[in-house]
């Protein structure tokens, strides 16, 4: 059972991967990377790891999500980018996120009722961690944060252009 719930979750994280990978539209490729990132949190939980997975959702489905939000606002100023967002939160484009995310929470509920002990673990104190990441892993977190911090940059010098261009043609 616990095989076909990881295989199910496999695919919705494939699936919606290739969906982000394919949308033309920003928000559209958002809304299902935040798909594949809450099921690569399943696969974590599945796999025994429910700390990886509660990071996973609140790191990367929840603030990096947001920090993207806010880039694509950034990108889309002005009467034209309203217009286009109203048009993208139409009911239409999140059947298929909906679906894949409801998918998704059955899932989980089903692991969770045919195998509490992946929950029961040991406790890891706050401490440990924040000792582990920034002790033998600090590169690697300072490395994740530059990258941030440059797609940021980048975004932000991206618009800029787009916004100084839309003026002089006025």
């Amino acid at each position: 059972m616990m095989e076909m719930l990881f295989y199910l979750a496999a695919l919705v994280a494939l699936l919606a991967t290739v969906l982000a990978l394919t949308r033309a539209n920003a928000a559209h490729a958002l809304i299902y990377l935040i798909v594949s990132l809450l099921a690569v949190a399943v696969l974590f939980f599945l796999m025994g790891a429910p700390f990886a997975a509660a990071l996973e959702i609140v790191i990367y489905a929840g603030a990096i999500m947001v920090l993207f939000v806010f880039v694509i606002m950034m990108l889309n100023v002005g009467e034209e980018g309203v217009a286009r967002e109203r048009e993208w939160l139409g009911g239409r484009n999140w059947i298929v996120p909906g679906i894949l995310s409801a998918l998704l929470l059955l899932e989980l509920l089903l692991a969770l009722r045919h195998a509490p002990a992946a929950t029961s673990g040991t406790a890891v104190a706050p401490k440990a961690i924040g000792l582990t990441l920034f002790g033998p892993y600090v590169l690697a977190v300072e490395i994740a944060s530059m990258l941030l911090l440059s797609g940021l940059v980048g975004a932000y010098h991206l618009g800029r252009r787009f916004i100084v261009r839309r003026e002089r043609k006025r």
